[in-house]
């Protein structure tokens, strides 16, 4: 085992046990090494064993099976089609493009897997560039395994490329062995304290290191887990997934230490009472928690060392909040329902999908006598149907739904902007708001005074109700300017992965910020926590437009439209005409 490459020593690690560890999710661009690791596992495998690939536009009837209406419509009678899961069953299921995966198939997949019902392995191919371009978290904590391609060896020349490796073991012999190896308390406690110090807070890792120790045990023919096992169990279990760097043993040796509770030193010239011949000496009960803990410090310092560059430097630095794949990636986008019909394709019957039935017909039509001589040549009787259909004959309509776009203004309403401009601001919305009616786009809005900020009006059409919240907009309080950005991008988020939409955010204010997020006074910490805001909304790429309504411009504006990458607009002098003119170009944008 040491011999090999972390991933391919992770193909044998999954070989032996695909059930219980779940699968494989390989981390790398597609190439001569990826490919040379999938051969490998499937030399390893049994010649029968199942292996199917999983696209990523898969119906939930092909997944998880279901009635094929082609084959019932040229039978006359309902045939039941099997499911990828089905075929898969005992076998291995290679999800390609794996990053790409959105949270719905992830979640079948995740649940497939807790049943265990028909016990396959996935291996993912995960050829994310970046941390927002992952597997889902739902999915890649029941895989165990994580591994990196390594470069390909060259010198083995270019007609080996891609050619999988045979087995330096024998697969039934190590199969057999990991059902006999025992379960080792030590080794365990070891695992769970080595993911503690990782920041892994979930109990599956540690299990699913558990499990790769012992499949390593039974490849290298030992019949109980050893410490050589455990780290390199670690290694391709728990490193990959850390979430914080463990604490050095200097801090720990600086923390003082606890006062002693041993018993008081003897005096050597009082006299002691003999102790019994036949009484055995009794064990020290620290003796197993101090080699224990040994045995962790080892396993640590065998994990930091593989835990990759990339993520070693950003543990170092600032951590990001949320899981795995929560990124920009959002939903993946479905198809219009409604809008403007475009031409009919050729396509399955999904749940959401609506059949053309003119060009369904116009596609069997001109093969009815070829298929009677078919159903003829093979016994099958005379047609149920006048029409015979397959399953290339369905074509399915099409849509085109113009993109809506919802601005959402982000008013300041605090005592400052209404001493200034806040009669200004609310004759712009107005404009803007008869402008979106007139386009059919929504509109929202946010206000923000006191000690947070308050959704007055979700995204609408309709001008009457938006009129009204504005109209009603009172004035006054302190500025929690973090508050008004944080709202504003959780909406602005929500209306772009979730509904598809897009959203340009447009601010009114005079960013003299004096609460911040928690509420406390102060414009030092306010202005913190509104630029830290203004970066959040900046890394997740919304339009924004910020309006200066201050007297004169405002180099805190400035710098708060920079951070969340919007345009200045400075309107000291301004009225609510040219206020609705800077935001229309943008809005046009």
């Amino acid at each position: 085992m040491t011999a090999a490459d972390p991933a391919t020593q992770a193909t044998w690690l999954l070989a032996v046990d695909p059930a219980g560890l779940g699968g494989l999710c390989l981390r790398g661009p597609a190439g001569p090494a990826r490919d040379a690791l999938l051969a490998t596992l499937r030399l390893a495998l049994p010649a029968d064993t199942p292996w199917r690939r999983l696209p990523l536009q898969v119906d939930d009837e092909r997944l998880l099976g279901g009635l094929d209406l082609g084959l019932s419509l040229a039978a006359g009678r309902p045939v039941a089609q099997a499911g990828l899961l089905a075929e898969a069953a005992g076998g291995v299921l290679v999800l390609p493009m794996a990053e790409r995966v959105d949270a719905g198939l992830a979640a079948k997949l995740a649940s497939a897997l807790e049943q265990g019902s028909s016990r396959f392995c996935v291996v993912a191919l995960d050829e994310g560039q970046s941390a927002e371009e992952q597997l889902p978290h739902s999915l890649l904590e029941r895989l165990a395994l994580i591994a990196s391609p390594a470069a390909p060896d060259l010198a083995a020349g270019f007609d080996r490329l891609g050619e999988g490796q045979g087995l330096p073991f024998d697969l039934v012999e190590a199969r057999q062995r990991l059902a006999r190896i025992p379960y080792d308390d030590a080794t365990v406690q070891a695992l769970c304290g080595t993911a503690a110090a990782l920041g892994l807070r979930s109990l599956r890792a540690p299990w699913q290191a558990w499990r790769a120790a012992c499949a390593s045990a039974a490849i290298a023919g030992r019949d109980e887990v050893t410490q050589a096992d455990a780290e390199l169990a670690a290694r391709l279990v728990l490193a990959p997934r850390a979430r914080a760097l463990p604490q050095s043993s200097a801090e720990d040796e600086s923390a003082p230490e606890p006062e002693s509770s041993a018993p008081p030193e003897l005096n050597p010239l009082e006299p002691q009472p003999e102790a019994e011949s036949g009484d055995a000496p009794p064990p020290d009960p620290s003796a197993g928690a101090q080699q224990a803990k040994a045995v962790q410090e080892q396993m640590i310092a065998a994990t930091q060392a593989a835990i990759p560059p990339g993520l070693l430097d950003s543990l170092a630095g600032t951590s990001t909040q949320g899981g795995a794949g929560a990124g920009r990636r959002g939903a993946a986008a479905r198809p219009a329902q409604s809008g403007r019909p475009l031409a009919s394709r050729r396509g399955s019957l999904r749940a959401s999908a609506r059949l053309d039935l003119l060009a369904t017909m116009r596609a069997a039509i001109p093969w009815q006598r070829l298929r009677l001589l078919e159903r003829e040549q093979r016994g099958l009787g005379p047609a149920p149907a006048r029409l015979l259909l397959c399953r290339d004959d369905f074509h399915i309509k099409r849509y085109r739904r113009p993109d809506e776009t919802t601005t959402v203004f982000v008013v300041d309403a605090s005592g400052s902007q209404a001493l200034n401009r806040l009669a200004e601001a609310k004759g712009a919305v107005e404009l803007l708001l008869a402008d979106c009616y007139v386009r059919r786009d929504r509109v929202a809005l946010i206000a923000f005074r006191g000690d947070g900020a308050e959704v007055l009006l979700p995204p609408t059409r309709s001008l009457v109700h938006a009129r009204r919240s504005l109209s009603g907009l009172p004035g006054g309080g302190g500025t929690p300017l973090a508050a008004g950005i944080e709202a504003a991008w959780l909406l602005g988020s929500s209306l772009q992965s979730r509904e598809g939409g897009r959203a340009v955010l447009v601010f009114l204010t005079d960013a003299r910020a004096n609460i911040a997020r928690d509420g406390s006074p102060g414009r030092g910490a306010a202005m913190q926590d509104a630029l830290a805001a203004a970066r959040r909304l900046r890394a997740a790429g919304l339009a924004s437009v910020l309006i200066d309504t201050s007297p004169r411009p405002q180099p805190a504006a400035m710098a708060l439209a920079q951070a969340m990458a919007a345009r200045y607009v400075p309107l000291p002098q301004g009225q609510a005409v040219d206020v609705y003119a800077a935001v229309a170009v943008a809005v046009a944008v």
